[in-house]
C-alpha cells in the first residue's frame, strides 16, 4: 500500500513540475488556413494552396474566389516576412496554376506562389493581388485604376504577364509596396 502511495505521490509531482514549467513557442514561419474547399500553406520561400469544390454557386465564381483567398494570404506573409527583415517579394515567373475539371461544374485549383529573397526593405513587396477572368480575359486596365490609390507617392504597380491554365483561367498578379507598412521607402 505505502509503494502505491509512493509511486502516486512521485506521479503526482513529476506531473506538477512539468506542467508549470513555462514553454515557448518558437515564432511561426508558416501560416495554414483550410476553410470550406481551401488549404492555404504559407512559409518564407512561398505560399501554396488548393480549392476542390463547385465552379459556381448561382452566378458566383466560387472556384475563382480563391485566387482573392491565396492573394490576401501571400500579402500576410510578405508583410510577417517584412516585419522579421526577411524582405522579398513574389517571383511572378515561377507562379504554378492549375484548375483540373474546369468547366465540368467541380474543379480542383492548386495555386504555387514563391518568393524570392531581396537585400533592402525598400526592395521588397508587401501587397499582393490578382486581376483575373474565368474563362473570359481579365480587366487589367479597370483594376490598374482601382488600385492606383494604393501605391507610395512615385511608385508603380508590378504586374506579371498573363497566366493561363489549360482550361482557360487567366490571372495577372500584382504586387506593390504597402503604404504603411513601407512608408519609409517614398
Amino acid at each position: 500500500m505505502k509503494k502505491h502511495v509512493y509511486s502516486i505521490l512521485t506521479f503526482s509531482a513529476l506531473l506538477i513540475s512539468c506542467t508549470s514549467q513555462p514553454q515557448t513557442m518558437p515564432e511561426p514561419k508558416f501560416v495554414e488556413t483550410s476553410t470550406d474547399g481551401q488549404s492555404i500553406h504559407c512559409e518564407d520561400k512561398g505560399c501554396e494552396g488548393t480549392y476542390i469544390g463547385p465552379e459556381f454557386e448561382g452566378f458566383s465564381d466560387v472556384a475563382h474566389q480563391f485566387s482573392n483567398t491565396m492573394s490576401a494570404k501571400v500579402g500576410d506573409q510578405l508583410k510577417i516576412l517584412y516585419e522579421n527583415e526577411q524582405y522579398a517579394k513574389v517571383n511572378f515567373s515561377e507562379i504554378q496554376m492549375t484548375t483540373k475539371g474546369m468547366g465540368t461544374g467541380h474543379v480542383t485549383y492548386y495555386l504555387s506562389i514563391p518568393f524570392i529573397k531581396v537585400e533592402t526593405a525598400c526592395e521588397a513587396y508587401t501587397s499582393f493581388d490578382h486581376c483575373g477572368g474565368w474563362d473570359h480575359s481579365p480587366a487589367i486596365d479597370a483594376r490598374k485604376k482601382q488600385l492606383q490609390k494604393a501605391l507610395l507617392p512615385g511608385e508603380t504597380l508590378d504586374i506579371s504577364e498573363l497566366k493561363t491554365t489549360e482550361e482557360g483561367l487567366q490571372e495577372y498578379w500584382i504586387q506593390w509596396k504597402n503604404k504603411t507598412v513601407q512608408a519609409k521607402c517614398k
